[in-house]
């Protein structure tokens, strides 16, 4: 029934070609029939679970200010969960979807004349409603959004109030003039919608893949540039380049980590303590994480190679570890596996290398139950990766209790594995004097280091190798298409 009352709407979104979303002929074109999937989507997951006479009313995002200026911060850039159900990319909006029609309606806001005169065209009503294939679009003014409820018959408001698990922020329910006309739930929506995030459709998985498309192609151009005494800063200002000038990705979907040497041990480097400022020394291992979206869909790629393009021995063997963990969790992250084993089959892999190398000893099973690895892997092996870097959803559905132990409590998502889940698997190993010294003083982990040849690698920095993952029966899909293996670096670099 949902599918026949919304199937116009469709039709609609299907003979949009690139009228909805494209940055020029050269990238990817997205049309509006993704949102209207999506609306599709969550009408039906929703229907049965509410009352008759329900609508979802959802708030966009809003443009910021500098502080207490009136400048712009930054470009706006759409609230997620909003843009999911409507793809719309102006600020101020409101959308409902009505429960029991499938109606989809837009709210744009009612702009002053003189909009045209400081920010461009101010587009009609049918504008809207062509471009993001909605069945109404009504300026919003006054009463407008009650008075157009009232009209469709709705007493019951679903509304989106979402926690994240990661940040421990919450996203307040839209509110509105009139709102209080209605009966309001702002419990129901948000675990509904947060798992239908999860899944990603084909739609959804096309636009990702430009995405991480993009990022490859911006780390290999980081890769081919790079020279000893540059800044960290000026591969940063390429990576961001390449992906806007090259692939239309105006946003980067996080602070961009341009790390070399021994930054690369810190975990989060490129943030205002630490802004990608180092110069760049010959034998120094770089560890590069960052990633471009496109229409809002996020990429996240990590490369890590030497700044001179030629491996030291140490180099190597810290970069393989990483590499054939990387590799062992793509081959193994099946359906029905949960994904804390897959961070410590990981952990598993890296120590019995630093094993061969001689920087720990004994028995590795006894190493991971020790919590060994979180000394040398002190994050999560990956999370979700969708409208969000850090993606909703990884405590829902069949997650375990997020953990307290050393790397475990790190992991962004505790669940089984499923199909159509998008994941990052991002292994990493590095040499944290923090935690070196710590677990050295730990009579439970100190048995298992071999001090001398572990305070070697100090200063080094670390190494982490990350790729976008969709989960499939058939296996697993890599979206990331960079040079990975130690012979594919040296070759890709040595060819500038």
């Amino acid at each position: 029934q949902a599918s026949a009352k919304i199937a116009p709407a469709l039709r609609a979104a299907s003979n949009l070609h690139s009228r909805m979303f494209n940055r020029g002929a050269n990238t990817l074109h997205v049309t509006a029939s993704l949102f209207v999937k999506n609306r599709r989507r969550l009408v039906e997951a929703l229907r049965g679970k509410v009352p008759s006479k329900s609508a979802v009313v959802f708030q966009g995002g809003e443009e910021k200010n500098r502080y207490n200026t009136d400048a712009e911060d930054l470009p706006f850039r759409q609230e997620s969960y909003f843009f999911w159900a409507f793809g719309v990319h102006e600020s101020e909006c409101y959308g409902v979807i009505d429960i029991d029609s499938g109606k989809s309606i837009l709210f744009p806001p009612r702009l002053s004349p003189d909009f045209a005169i400081w920010e461009g065209s101010i587009n009609g009503e049918d504008w809207f409603k062509e471009k993001y294939a909605v069945d109404e679009v009504h300026f919003n003014h006054s009463n407008k959004i009650q008075d157009i409820l009232s009209g469709l018959g709705a007493t019951n408001l679903l509304l989106l109030k979402a926690e994240n698990s990661d940040s421990g922020n919450t996203l307040s329910p839209a509110n509105f003039v009139g709102i209080d006309k209605f009966s309001l739930d702002d419990k129901t929506l948000y675990p509904v919608i947060a798992e239908l995030r999860v899944f990603k459709t084909d739609e959804e998985l096309e636009v990702m893949r430009y995405a991480s498309k993009i990022a490859s192609d911006a780390h290999k151009a980081a890769m081919k540039h790079i020279q000893p005494g540059m800044y960290e800063y000026q591969l940063e200002s390429l990576f961001r380049h390449t992906s806007y000038y090259h692939g239309g990705c105006r946003h980067l979907a996080y602070t961009c980590i341009a790390a070399s040497g021994c930054n690369g041990s810190i975990l989060h480097y490129g943030h205002a303590n630490a802004p990608n400022a180092r110069q760049i020394k010959d034998g120094d291992m770089c560890l590069f994480d960052m990633g471009p979206e496109y229409n809002c869909y996020a990429s996240d790629v990590t490369t890590s190679f030497p700044a001179n393009g030629t491996f030291t021995d140490r180099q190597k063997l810290v970069y393989n570890a990483v590499l054939a963990a990387n590799r062992a969790v793509l081959d193994q992250a099946k359906i029905g596996v949960r994904w804390n084993t897959m961070h410590e089959l990981a952990e598993k892999i890296i120590l019995e290398h630093l094993k061969v190398g001689g920087l720990v000893k004994g028995d590795v099973a006894e190493m991971v139950q020790a919590r060994l690895g979180a000394v040398f892997m002190p994050h999560g092996l990956g999370h979700m990766i969708g409208l969000d870097v850090h993606d909703v959803g990884g405590y829902l559905g069949d997650a375990l209790p997020r953990s307290t132990l050393p790397g475990l409590k790190s992991l962004r998502t505790t669940r089984t594995l499923q199909e159509r889940m998008v994941i990052t698997i991002e292994p990493g190993c590095y040499f944290i004097d923090t935690l070196i010294d710590k677990a050295l003083a730990d009579e439970n982990l100190c048995k298992f280091l071999v001090a001398e040849k572990v305070n070697e690698y100090r200063g080094q920095g670390g190494v982490r190798i990350e790729d976008d993952v969709i989960i499939w029966a058939k296996g697993n899909e890599n979206m990331s298409q960079v040079p990975r293996t130690v012979e594919e670096i040296e070759a890709f670099m040595v060819a500038k």
